[in-house]
């Protein structure tokens, strides 16, 4: 991957961890509902997308409300 560099990533988005848990759920947002939210992107597959997205801004990570209960937790 040479578009958008990983360094450019680690800047808005603070683990690789969450970064591929980001980009995960996009993709697949993307492929099952679209919604696209730049105008245009270099890449042509979800994944790609999802890290065009990140690098300019428009997708960023929510911060987890620590009260809440998660269904995954149960």
């Amino acid at each position: 991957m040479l578009y958008p560099s990983v360094d450019e990533l680690k800047s808005k988005i603070d683990s690789k961890y969450s970064l591929v848990s980001l980009a995960s759920k996009r993709a697949r947002q993307l492929q099952e509902e679209g919604g696209e939210r730049l105008s245009s992107y270099k890449s042509v597959k979800y994944v790609g997308k999802a890290l065009e997205e990140v690098a300019c801004g428009a997708l960023t990570k929510e911060d987890q409300d620590e009260s809440a209960i998660y269904e995954d937790e149960i």
